[in-house]
């Protein structure tokens, strides 16, 4: 899949009116659910805690992130029993016609170490369709949320607006991290990194694609770009980004079949609306084609 062959708006310009009530109740609960555990996490923030590796020493766990998980799933069980939710400590959960993605602390080393760059993700899909996510900041208070019919920074309606060209515009992205540096090969990952500094007026590496991506939807900074997530990270993001009017380019990288769904896709270009970075393009671009070249060979 391209960047000019991605897909359209998430949502239907006319959603039947049952899809269109189930998601604004999937919203609700995606917000009362992470709003439950947002006080157990403000406590144990900058508190000491234990913490666990899992893949390898970058990738950190805590005591709080697989509570936070149970608390959640909880919740949403109690809440809308038809349900099966994929979470990202304990893996999948019930069963039933809405599917959640649910990532209890996305920004976990940022937690861990006492960074206010982390937040609680929640997204709700049905048939292959993202109908409704929520995105809290816990320190600063702020719920990101959407449903089909638009979406929100509390009450306030989101507009994702960006500066038209890279030499004015603010990218986040973590790229590259160790695994990018392995898959990519050093060199040309650190060359990559070096023309999207050059490029970009302000290149930030803060920690959370969740986070991040709504960063972009509320019109803070200009696009965001990733290589290595997963669906809790990004489902219910890319709602949020879209129904504020800003573009979500998915990125097979190798790892999925071109047609999968964004939500599924490890790779990300997220872009508020009038962004045109063609350095941005090219190289997410060139990443994703080799890795998908790469894997053809293997």
């Amino acid at each position: 899949m391209t960047l000019l062959e991605s897909p359209g708006p998430q949502a239907a310009s006319d959603p039947a009116p049952s899809l269109l009530a189930l998601s604004q109740r999937c919203r609700a609960v995606a917000m009362a659910a992470a709003r439950a555990v947002q006080g157990p996490l403000i406590e144990a923030f900058r508190s000491r805690m234990d913490i666990d590796t899992k893949v390898d020493f970058h990738d950190i766990v805590t005591i709080h992130d697989k509570a936070t998980e149970e608390r959640l799933i909880a919740f949403i069980l109690r809440e809308m029993p038809d349900s099966a939710i994929l979470g990202e400590e304990g893996g999948a959960t019930g069963s039933g016609r809405v599917q959640w993605y649910v990532d209890p602390i996305d920004g976990t080393a940022n937690f861990a170490r006492g960074l206010a760059f982390w937040c609680i993700s929640i997204g709700a899909v049905v048939d292959g369709q993202i109908l409704a996510g929520a995105i809290l900041d816990p320190i600063s208070g702020t719920m990101f949320s959407a449903d089909l019919t638009g979406a929100w920074a509390g009450e306030v309606p989101l507009r994702a607006r960006a500066a038209a060209q890279e030499r004015e515009a603010v990218l986040i992205t973590g790229y590259p991290v160790a695994r990018d540096l392995r898959a990519d090969g050093r060199a040309e990952a650190l060359e990559n990194f070096a023309q999207l500094a050059e490029s970009f007026a302000t290149l930030r590496r803060p920690g959370s694609a969740a986070l991040s991506i709504a960063h972009v939807a509320a019109g803070w900074a200009d696009a965001a770009a990733g290589f290595g997530v997963n669906p809790w990270d990004v489902t219910a993001a890319i709602l949020i980004l879209k129904q504020a009017g800003g573009s979500y380019h998915p990125l097979p990288l190798g790892k999925v079949a071109p047609d999968a769904a964004d939500f599924l896709c490890p790779g990300y270009i997220a872009t508020g609306q009038g962004a045109n970075y063609p350095t941005l393009t090219r190289i997410a671009q060139g990443i994703s084609d080799r890795r998908d070249a790469a894997r053809a060979r293997a």
